[in-house]
């Protein structure tokens, strides 16, 4: 992706991805690690809820704190969680639905001075971003797990 457009577009169109990704499939395919030791298609779909209401959180806070530093969470612990293994993945793409919506709007609407936003990185390890680099890295972590979920699918048994 190249610009801030191409993040927005990225963002505003994740959600019908998703969605035409996951259609008709059953509890099993949803839930079964056909491509161990990655997650099963349910973990990749609960894993950008959760993951993306992080990052939008991190954009506000970027954009009204005076000085706002990243916490470090992990993501494969929660990923564990009975909520991230559940097959029931319609409340997590309705969350996507609203949030990337939402998202689009708010970066749209972004001054150019916004767009240069600094959140600082969580340790001395860890980088700062900027709400640019921000959005082009979360544009992509939702490709990545479609990407994710297609190596899955591609792993179903016949």
């Amino acid at each position: 992706m190249e610009n801030r457009a191409d993040y927005i577009d990225a963002f505003r169109q994740l959600p019908a991805q998703l969605r035409e990704k996951v259609q008709g499939l059953s509890v099993e395919q949803l839930t079964t690690a056909y491509n161990a030791p990655e997650w099963t298609i349910a973990q990749n779909i609960h894993h950008l809820a959760d993951t993306h209401m992080v990052c939008i959180r991190r954009f506000k806070l970027i954009l009204t704190s005076p000085s706002f530093q990243f916490t470090a969470y992990d993501v494969n612990a929660i990923a564990e969680y009975p909520d991230a293994k559940d097959a029931d993945i319609e409340h997590s793409l309705k969350i996507l639905e609203g949030l990337h919506a939402r998202w689009a709007i708010l970066l749209e609407n972004l001054t150019e001075e916004e767009w240069g936003k600094i959140g600082r990185g969580s340790s001395p390890d860890r980088p700062d971003y900027s709400l640019e680099e921000l959005a082009r890295v979360y544009s992509q972590h939702g490709l990545n797990h479609l990407q994710q979920i297609q190596d899955v699918l591609d792993k179903l048994p016949a």
